[in-house]
């Protein structure tokens, strides 16, 4: 009987190994002190989501001085947890029962339903008409006012990390997932009408991730080189912004969020650094502008006057945004995800990490630059004097 124990056990491990490589916010690459499998703002970022190896927490994101609990269940090991909007209803996935998902009213704690499937749930995301259940080579499509499928979409290419989003518009209902595993296509299926809607070929390496802006007319996407991050109009495909996050190095990007009014496009990575792009186009000015007699001015003329002969990456490069603010991390390798709301009427960027804390930055509408830090707050488990380490651990 010990034998069979201890195999269980070992089965068990290995069985949260594999799990981990593919959360959206993983205790590999990030603190295992901290206990968090998984941190998620829901649709409208008034609140976020936290599961973890004894169980799930809600908070409330109104205050920016305090974080106010919503709700607390610590019966089982959660690894994913999404609440739709400001309502009781949320959709748990648990390390112990990885296949099977469970739609609850948390206010009641009460189980709604729940379904079992063919393999291990990789993601979950929900809107006011359909919940997506994704494996890692089908999707199901939920209707979430009786829960049935309505639609499978099968032998999707192998989609390990469970990559796609899905719009929280009620018109335009669109569901976004890679349409490759070795370039960076983006399948548009209209999840609404039950049919495929478009596809976008935007960059040429795989995808790893991908974002809709509140409305649901763009997408956002990076490839696993993270060097770029383009933004599409949903209704024809076509390429509307690209920005460039850093030429230095390539880097792991972990998430991508549009603010609510999509001016504003925030993308998180392994790196120390998120980026904030400002979605704008070029400034037009009906004042002449007076030569530049400079020894820069006639380079820069140059430049601009000889792009049409220059290499089509070297033109790109010339025609890439730059990132109109910046948050700089108290660390960098560990997982995390971003996202831009406005907090007590003030525009903010919150950063939830896999270190156990959100951190809270303000967001200069105007001057753009550096982010100042305001507040941070444990959303862990761990006591109170268990401070983490945030050197990097890249």
């Amino acid at each position: 009987m010990q034998n069979v124990g201890q195999s269980v056990e070992v089965v068990t491990e290995v069985l949260k190994a594999g799990i981990s490589n593919l959360m959206n916010l993983a205790s590999q690459g990030g603190d295992p002190s901290s206990g968090v499998f998984f941190v998620n703002f829901n649709q409208d970022c008034s609140s976020l989501a936290v599961g973890s190896k004894s169980g799930y927490k809600l908070f409330s994101l109104n205050a920016v001085e305090k974080l106010e609990p919503i709700y607390e269940n610590d019966s089982e090991d959660i690894y994913i947890v999404e609440r739709l909007f400001s309502s009781s209803l949320v959709a748990i996935v648990s390390l112990s029962s990885p296949r099977k998902l469970k739609v609850c009213h948390f206010k009641k704690g009460t189980e709604i339903c729940n379904y079992s499937y063919s393999n291990t749930i990789l993601a979950v995301k929900l809107n006011r008409s359909r919940l997506i259940v994704c494996l890692e080579e089908s999707l199901y499509i939920h209707n979430i006012r009786d829960m049935k499928v309505m639609h499978t979409i099968r032998d999707t290419p192998p989609n390990p990390n469970g990559l796609c989003a899905l719009s929280t518009h009620n018109e335009n209902c669109y569901l976004a997932y890679p349409g490759s595993n070795t370039i960076g296509e983006v399948q548009i299926f209209d999840a609404e009408n039950l049919q495929a809607k478009t596809m976008i070929p935007a960059h040429d390496n795989p995808l790893v991730a991908l974002a809709f802006n509140s409305d649901g007319t763009k997408i956002a996407t990076a490839s696993d080189k993270g060097t770029v991050i383009r933004v599409f109009a949903i209704q024809d495909g076509t390429k509307l912004f690209e920005f460039r996050r850093g030429m230095k190095r390539c880097a792991s990007i972990y998430s991508l969020a549009f603010s609510a009014d999509s001016v504003y496009l925030c993308a998180s990575s392994n790196t120390e650094t998120v980026h904030i792009f400002k979605l704008e186009g070029p400034k037009e000015s009906n004042k002449p502008v007076e030569e530049n007699q400079s020894w820069m001015g006639y380079v820069g003329k140059a430049l601009m006057s000889s792009a049409s002969y220059l290499p089509t990456q070297v033109t790109d490069m010339f025609n890439q945004g730059r990132a109109f603010a910046n948050v700089h991390l108290p660390f960098s390798g560990l997982k995390n995800v971003c996202t831009i709301a406005t907090v007590q009427k003030i525009p903010r960027v919150l950063v939830a990490s896999a270190d156990g804390y959100l951190y809270i930055y303000n967001l200069d509408a105007v001057e753009g630059g550096d982010c100042t830090l305001v507040k941070q707050h444990r959303v862990d488990s761990r006591p109170e004097n268990a401070i983490p380490d945030r050197k990097s651990v890249v």
